[in-house]
């Protein structure tokens, strides 16, 4: 086995794409579910409407690359609003309800045939990212050791690691404002909140469009990534990997979705290249090259599911921190 080229791949997908993708969306449920205790499993239809939002206005409309961005983070504000405004005066497990819904929702009307002269259907929208390319200044690809990046994926790395960085700072501020220890509190024991005069429904509204804004930052850097947008990337499957990173590294812990992202995607990765390496080379014959996708989940689920058991809180956080009012 080639141990060198499997850690290779392991720690340059661990600081990849994929890692700021789920780091920024992650960042955003720590500000929902982490801090002030919202359920939101809905946090795939954010990235979606941002994606969406910046395909669209480019592609379809012709505006420019800043336009798309408003376009977007302006629809996760809109998308928040009609989430949370019917919902988070009732109890915690009715806004769930409604969030995973309204993301499959939204999945199934992009990809609907209705609506596909403006969404793409199933085939997505594609090839509307030259602008941010035209800003690149890498002129070759990337290599530091073990870490290899093209020269378009150390551009787009760049900038994602410097927007997680940006997004934890302001959650570092903002946890220590008097509006973060008012949102703590509201998870604590909302009715003392309330008792001392505070709106804890328009905290938690706030704490919603807030986190849905961070969070759609992963949908921009998705979209641009793959220079497409499609709709099946942004399933319910997206926010249950982006609560796995959050809870791996920490809830309510600033540095818990990044060291959470690096982690799991280090982790995932090193099981499939280690495992495919196996089977190829002969070391191990009991299961089939097509096999080793399913079991790396196996086990990456095993090892979370130990983590649960043995350390709740995750890799950073606080048991204390684990608590929840769901009233």
């Amino acid at each position: 086995m080639d141990w060198g080229n499997v850690f290779s791949q392991a720690i340059t997908q661990g600081i990849g794409i994929q890692a700021v993708i789920f780091a920024l969306a992650a960042i955003g449920l720590n500000v929902q579910f982490g801090y002030t205790g919202l359920l939101n499993f809905g946090q795939s239809g954010f990235l979606a409407v941002a994606a969406y939002g910046l395909g669209v206005s480019i592609a379809m409309m012709g505006w420019s690359l800043w336009v798309g961005l408003l376009v977007g983070i302006a629809a996760a504000v809109v998308l928040a609003l009609l989430l949370g405004a019917p919902t988070l005066r009732l109890r915690a497990d009715y806004l769930a309800i409604v969030t995973i819904a309204a993301a499959e929702i939204l999945r199934l009307v992009f990809r609907s045939v209705t609506f596909n002269p403006v969404f793409g259907g199933s085939d997505g929208i594609n090839r509307f990212a030259d602008d941010f390319y035209a800003l690149n200044p890498f002129n070759a690809g990337v290599k530091i050791g073990p870490v290899d990046f093209s020269e378009n994926d150390m551009w787009i790395v760049t900038i994602g690691w410097i927007l997680v960085v940006v997004m934890s700072v302001l959650v570092f501020l903002m946890m220590r404002s008097p509006w973060g220890r008012v949102i703590k509190a509201i998870r604590e024991d909302e009715d003392a909140v309330r008792s001392l005069g505070k709106s804890v429904y328009a905290y938690k509204l706030q704490a919603l469009t807030i986190g849905g804004v961070m969070g759609c930052f992963g949908g921009f850097v998705a979209a641009i990534a793959l220079q497409s947008v499609q709709p099946d990337y942004y399933g319910t499957d997206l926010t249950f990997f982006a609560y796995a990173v959050l809870i791996l590294g920490g809830a309510a812990r600033v540095l818990g979705p990044i060291v959470g992202s690096v982690v799991f995607w280090f982790g995932l990765v090193l099981i499939d290249s280690a495992l495919s390496n196996a089977v190829s080379s002969g070391a191990i014959t009991f299961i089939q090259s097509t096999q080793v996708g399913q079991i790396r989940y196996w086990i990456l689920g095993i090892s979370l599911m130990l983590l649960m058991i043995y350390r709740p809180q995750g890799i950073l956080g606080d048991k204390k921190e684990l608590s929840l009012d769901a009233r």
